[in-house]
């Protein structure tokens, strides 16, 4: 039995990561017979968001202090638990720049994989940014790609993030899906409902998402747009909906975890992201069979989305192709119905059994790897 190692920050909460890993981290345990083992950062005694399996073995270092104690902790303590756990290889998810530096922090010769789970436009929480920005980035970039040839492999999650590094151990392992239901649970696509899911932050994009929805409203103000995820109120959504005169057809919600409901009871998906690591929620809607219409940001929606088969996919930006995306699906319901279909079959390709193998393969390339 092969043993692996998470080093993660938390997967207490509800965002994409950490529904990720407790799928993947399960079902390497569940069917492919893999001792996991996670350890998470100062997350104490917080309940877990999602399911994980009941073989998994949990460890959590607590780390505080100015930054040179924060430091010495953070080493002392993850090689502490390393040294327990005898890990034949360690996978790294955590997108801070502190886990470029693990594999010179860990002590322990064993293949060591870093999961990029975002894009670096992460780094940019703002339509301008600065001269000095600009230049604390490109040294920041410059140094997060150099320590990324530390690692044995270095994971994407798309086709297009390969173009943010310039790296010889890199590989794209996409996410798996979440679930795939039932023929007879599928969206009828006939309820008067858009959907989004995902956190209230400038990534994200709700306030292009709600200009367009201005100008849907108008034509169709029996539909309804409904917006899933962590409730920021700095974003000022609600003021934003209020002042577009739409108040009355928009509702926020907070995180939930039958999330499949909602896409169940959905009709076209919505993604306004300024950029993304992936677009879980694209697949899972896709799953339900509903067609989705995504802006065509870096990176991830160009990899799930083929403009017009399977849902639309828009000029990032272009508020007003948007617009007109979502009018054409509320208009033609045969077109709903056959994008649906086609978006339901074509993200076959990330479920978990697929996904999870190909994991299995690169971990035991690298194990057979170190081992000779």
């Amino acid at each position: 039995m092969n043993t692996i190692l998470y080093i993660t920050n938390q997967i207490c909460g509800s965002g994409g990561l950490e529904r990720v890993l407790s799928i993947k981290a399960s079902y390497l345990a569940d069917h492919y017979n893999y001792d996991v083992h996670i350890l998470t950062l100062n997350q104490g005694e917080m309940p877990l968001f999602y399911d994980f399996s009941d073989k998994l073995t949990y460890h959590d270092i607590s780390v505080q202090g100015n930054p040179i104690n924060y430091i010495r902790a953070y080493r002392k303590n993850i090689n502490k638990v390393v040294d327990h756990v005898k890990p034949d290889i360690i996978s790294v998810c955590d997108d801070g720049l502190k886990a470029f530096f693990l594999p010179l922090v860990i002590k322990r010769s064993c293949p060591k994989v870093y999961e990029r789970h975002v894009s670096k436009n992460i780094e940019n929480q703002s339509e301008t940014i600065g001269a000095v920005k600009k230049i604390a980035l490109k040294v920041k970039y410059a140094l997060m790609n150099y320590l990324a040839k530390k690692y044995s492999r270095f994971i994407v999650l798309t086709k297009g993030n390969l173009k943010d590094w310039e790296l010889n151990n890199i590989q794209v392992i996409s996410n798996p899906l979440s679930f795939y239901p039932k023929e007879t649970t599928l969206s009828t696509l006939q309820n008067k409902k858009v959907l989004a899911v995902g956190k209230q932050c400038y990534q994200k994009g709700y306030d292009r998402l709600l200009k367009s929805w201005k100008n849907v409203h108008a034509s169709y103000p029996d539909w309804q747009l409904e917006i899933y995820g962590k409730i920021e109120p700095s974003q000022r959504l609600d003021q934003l909906s209020d002042e577009l005169g739409i108040g009355e057809s928009v509702s926020f919600f907070p995180p939930t975890k039958t999330i499949e409901n909602q896409y169940q009871n959905a009709s076209i998906y919505v993604m306004s992201s300024r950029y993304e690591g992936f677009g879980m929620v694209l697949i899972e809607a896709m799953a339900y069979g509903v067609p989705c219409i995504s802006f065509d940001c870096p990176f991830g929606p160009s990899d799930i989305i083929s403009d017009q088969e399977n849902g639309f996919l828009v000029a990032n930006s272009d508020t007003d192709a948007f617009t007109n995306a979502i009018s054409t699906l509320i208009d033609d319901n045969e077109l709903r119905s056959k994008m649906g279909a086609n978006a339901r079959q074509s993200i076959e390709k990330y479920l978990p059994e697929k996904i999870a193998k190909e994991w299995d393969d690169l971990f035991k390339s690298l194990i057979s790897k170190a081992s000779t």
